[in-house]
């Protein structure tokens, strides 16, 4: 072992003899001021003063606290530990925020130290804090009565927000894949489409969904990347919850990273009902500004698909067309319900109150029929599917 692998070494065992010495003081002596001590998973204190004040409230309420290294491996400037403790959770103080009661603890677990120039200069500690919190009686002991009953009231709970955030996927085409979200309608729809071993996520429906969203995800590979239909909130509401880069038009590139296009919405044409709701659904929708990673044009390759431009209901509104089953993704350059009610019917125009340019959405719902899709998917409710250029072209022609 090297001299300086050794003094690395030493530093780290002097730190932990200051723990078995049960003194803060001296723990946080070891520290380069401005350093960071990480509980995985749990905190994250700076050096020193956060330090001390853990510890000492540590030994406070586990007054007979031993601790013991039982190895110890240095590489670089890392000297990793692993320790076990004991102690009795007997006080007189109380540690995050809760009273003594007489339990015994031991537990075992590791830190990587970060050594510089014989100082702490950072740690990441490893341990598992269900396991003390069962010692404890915080959480009921494993395979108990108690423990299978908080078991039942979690799944509950799951079951409960899955029925909130969406439901599962549902395969609508090859290698294309639909949840739906809202809560109890379900007609906000958000896309997943077979983009080499994972998924691209064609608009990103309300906030709520991004659980869903991330589990269909997840189950089909990982998603890969996100192409917003539009920037509205509710089709970006999700977005900057699925920890994957997202894609838009440039012309809604600014609304998808401000206020999701309401600037140009005008809630006066809508009916009472929901002038009185909007406001306060839009914010729940939601997820709040997204950062854009790139753009995408007419004839852009997505997975398969080739972007189509459909401006109008926003100023870059964009679908995904796929020629060989002439499947069209149209996110909301056709609506299949009312907005306001929820009432599906047929296909009509986006309604005025949210759009950036009516007659402009007119000119794109042209074009979609003009294509001749096989079936078009809507960014809500259900697929039109028969005729659809004849309904396309008579929902256009209507005022």
């Amino acid at each position: 072992m090297s001299t300086a692998t050794e003094g690395r070494t030493a530093t780290a065992l002097r730190y932990f003899q200051a723990l078995a010495d049960r003194d803060a003081g001296a723990m946080a002596a070891c520290w380069r001021p401005g350093g960071i001590d990480r509980f995985v998973g749990q905190a994250d204190l700076t050096a020193p003063d956060e330090v001390r004040d853990y510890f000492q409230a540590l030994f406070d309420a586990f007054p007979d606290l031993e601790a013991e290294v039982l190895q110890t491996t240095t590489e670089g400037n890392r000297c990793a530990v692993r320790w076990r403790v004991r102690g009795t959770f007997a006080g007189p103080g109380s540690f995050q925020g809760l009273e003594p009661n007489g339990a015994r603890v031991e537990m075992e677990g590791c830190d990587v130290v970060e050594v510089e120039d014989g100082q702490v200069v950072g740690n990441s500690a490893y341990m598992d804090g269900a396991a003390v919190a069962r010692q404890i009686g915080a959480l009921p002991a494993q395979g108990s009565p108690a423990e299978r009953r908080l078991a039942a009231l979690f799944n509950r709970g799951a079951r409960l927000r899955r029925r909130i955030a969406g439901d599962e996927p549902e395969a609508i085409a090859d290698g294309v894949w639909i949840v739906r979200g809202g809560f109890p309608m379900r007609t906000m729809n958000c896309y997943l489409i077979r983009d080499g071993a994972g998924v691209c996520v064609f608009d990103a429906g309300i906030h709520s969904m991004a659980p869903a969203i991330a589990a269909a995800g997840a189950r089909l590979g990982g998603i890969t990347r996100v192409v917003l239909g539009h920037a509205h909130p509710d089709h970006r509401g999700a977005a900057a919850a699925l920890d994957a880069p997202v894609y838009c038009h440039p012309a809604d590139r600014a609304d998808a990273e401000g206020d999701g296009g309401m600037h140009y919405f005008d809630l006066r044409r809508l009916d009472w009902h929901g002038r009185l709701a909007m406001p306060r659904l839009l914010p729940m929708w939601d997820g709040g500004p997204v950062a854009i990673a790139g753009t995408v044009e007419e004839g852009d390759p997505v997975a398969g698909f080739r972007v189509i431009e459909l401006p109008g209901h926003s100023p870059g509104m964009i679908g995904l067309w796929r020629a060989h089953d002439r499947l069209a993704l149209t996110s909301d350059c056709f609506y299949v319900l009312d907005p306001q009610t929820g009432r599906k019917g047929a296909p009509r125009l986006p309604h005025p109150a949210f759009n950036y340019d009516t007659e402009q959405a007119r000119a794109s719902l042209r074009r979609l029929a003009a294509m001749e899709p096989d079936v078009a998917w809507p960014g809500h409710a259900d697929a039109l599917t028969g005729d659809v250029r004849a309904q396309l072209e008579q929902a256009a022609a209507t005022t």
